[in-house]
């Protein structure tokens, strides 16, 4: 039987991306791992742009210039993400360096 949460979002027409537990009796069949794999990703990407402390504790006071900071950040993680592993798409890559000290 799905947890609550999993029947709200059903209920709300979004198709959660959680596994079951390896101990559950009731497990269906399918399970959609690239859905799974996505929401995976997208939850590293936003763990990176959280080690960055101008993009944890949103010191921007416009949107505008914190979506800015966002995409400067992220071609950062990106450039040195291709720098240390230029042939994968996978990388794990310490990024705990603030912008701010380069100025």
């Amino acid at each position: 039987m799905p947890n609550r949460t999993a029947k709200l979002a059903r209920r709300c027409g979004i198709r959660p991306a959680i596994p079951y537990r390896s101990n559950v009796k009731d497990k269906p069949a399918f399970f959609p791992k690239v859905l799974y794999k996505g929401r995976a990703r997208i939850a590293q990407a936003v763990g990176k742009l959280k080690c960055f402390k101008c993009i944890a504790l949103r010191c921007e006071k416009t949107a505008q210039n914190y979506g800015s900071l966002v995409a400067l950040v992220c071609a950062f993680i990106l450039i040195q993400i291709r720098r240390t592993r230029p042939n994968s798409d996978v990388a794990v890559v310490d990024v705990r360096t603030s912008i701010y000290e380069a100025s």
